[in-house]
């Protein structure tokens, strides 16, 4: 547990999914999590968590030693410049904004504190995200320390900012392009005789057997799968049927438009 003071400025879809798996997984004592949102509304959600709120920004700077920015990409030159003069050099801000780049950042919160971007994705309300992590001038200290933070929540890779595209397409937008695979597949054991519920219950419990298979083993996937394809089995079968469609160059194809 953390006993450093977190500030989130924003508490939408993103910041608020920071906050819940800080308070999740016990990262830091509600009581050292300011949650800033300019309209109250959004804060009711974490009024029985024993974090702070507030609707001021500047008075949750104020009292933090990280601040993590999650508004949207338009709004941050903005919000940086209310704050600009609180963030002194012992702070650090982490932006969760997407496609703000580390120079924009840097010059607009007066370059004195240390600057980090994270690009997490939804489960980290569960403590399941994948985040990137890229120090634009933080310390190895600092950047260490964020992205232990991160690791409470899911796993973090720390990488260069040229690798966050690449970072959104397989972990972000791959959120969505996994659960796509759930639907098809659970509409496929629909037609199949299962209920939908029930088909849906069988493809996530698969696909969480996969991955723990993949974790505990080490395995290259495709060794993996080579383990339950025999000779003239249905497996072989039903795989060539999806390489007939298309299935791993329309993945291939789908991860690279989203860096476009």
């Amino acid at each position: 547990m953390y006993k450093s003071k977190i500030a989130i400025i924003g508490a939408g879809a993103m910041g608020g999914s920071i906050a819940d798996g800080l308070l999740a997984q016990a990262a830091v004592p509600a009581a050292n999590l300011i949650v800033s949102n300019h309209t109250p509304g959004r804060l009711e959600r974490f009024v029985r968590s024993g974090a702070v709120l507030t609707t001021d920004n500047r008075k949750a700077v104020a009292q933090a030693d990280v601040v993590i920015l999650a508004v949207k990409p338009w709004l941050v030159e903005s919000v940086l410049e209310d704050i600009r003069d609180l963030l002194t050099e012992e702070k650090i801000l982490v932006s969760v904004a997407a496609g703000v780049s580390g120079v924009q950042l840097v010059q607009w919160c007066g370059g004195q504190c240390d600057v980090l971007i994270a690009i997490p994705n939804i489960a980290i309300a569960q403590g399941a995200s994948m985040t990137f992590l890229t120090p634009v001038n933080a310390s190895r200290e600092h950047t260490d320390f964020v992205a232990r933070m991160f690791d409470e929540m899911g796993k973090t890779c720390v990488c260069d900012e040229n690798h966050l595209q690449a970072g959104m397409a397989l972990a972000s937008c791959g959120i969505a392009y996994a659960l796509r695979y759930v639907r098809a597949a659970s509409e496929g054991g629909v037609e199949m005789g299962f209920k939908a519920n029930q088909a849906k219950e069988i493809v996530m419990q698969t696909l969480l057997g996969a991955v723990k298979l993949l974790e505990a083993s080490g395995m290259h996937p495709e060794e993996a799968i080579d383990q339950v394809t025999t000779p003239g089995g249905i497996t072989i079968r039903g795989l060539n049927v999806m390489e007939e469609a298309g299935f791993t160059n329309a993945v291939i194809k789908g991860l690279k438009a989203s860096v476009k």
